[in-house]
């Protein structure tokens, strides 16, 4: 994947990603941010990792020590403490090769989400971005999922009807007992 060299708006070390996300949203920065976890500078290290925004909107994620993108990417310099940021303009139609890939492409909340912990941002971002992208990536509430999981739900009716059957073996009602299972004509 290859970004552009962008025009450099401003370059410092912030203490929380979410300052960044937030100021890159309400500016409608198209373009990229740069993060550098300060530890990595300390140690010598080159992880780096880079996000692009179109209109203040994530779009891709990579992480240039581990070479990933995409949420795996966002996770792979995801870290706490400072980071030194450096926050850079390009051209769209000079982003749209990189756009492109899709297995970088992260949902707009995302970088909210892992980078800052910050889920009211995450949200925000979210129902800033075009309707189109709304739904990307968008998570399930724990129900959600659950109720889209027919195996799970599966297992859990199979289970109660056994205790069911066992319940009623216990209390003397075998014969009350109808079973779905079976043909009863």
């Amino acid at each position: 994947m290859r970004i552009p060299q962008g025009a450099l708006l401003r370059s410092r070390v912030v203490d929380d990603a979410a300052d960044v996300l937030r100021s890159v949203l309400e500016e409608g920065l198209t373009g990229y941010v740069v993060f550098e976890p300060q530890d990595a500078l300390l140690l010598g290290e080159t992880t780096r990792g880079v996000v692009t925004f179109e209109d203040g909107i994530p779009v891709l994620a990579y992480d240039t020590e581990n070479e990933r993108g995409g949420r795996d990417g966002l996770e792979g310099f995801a870290v706490t403490g400072p980071n030194r940021v450096a926050i850079h303009a390009v051209d769209l139609d000079d982003l749209a090769d990189a756009h492109d890939v899709d297995e970088f492409r992260v949902p707009p909340g995302a970088p909210a989400r892992i980078l800052a912990g910050d889920e009211r941002l995450a949200e925000r971002t979210t129902e800033a971005a075009p309707a189109s992208r709304r739904e990307e990536g968008r998570d399930q509430s724990s129900v959600e999922a659950f109720l889209s999981d027919a195996d799970a739900i599966e297992a859990i009716r199979s289970e109660a009807r056994e205790e069911a059957r066992a319940r009623a073996s216990e209390w003397g009602l075998d014969d009350v007992l109808v079973d779905d299972d079976t043909d009863s004509t």
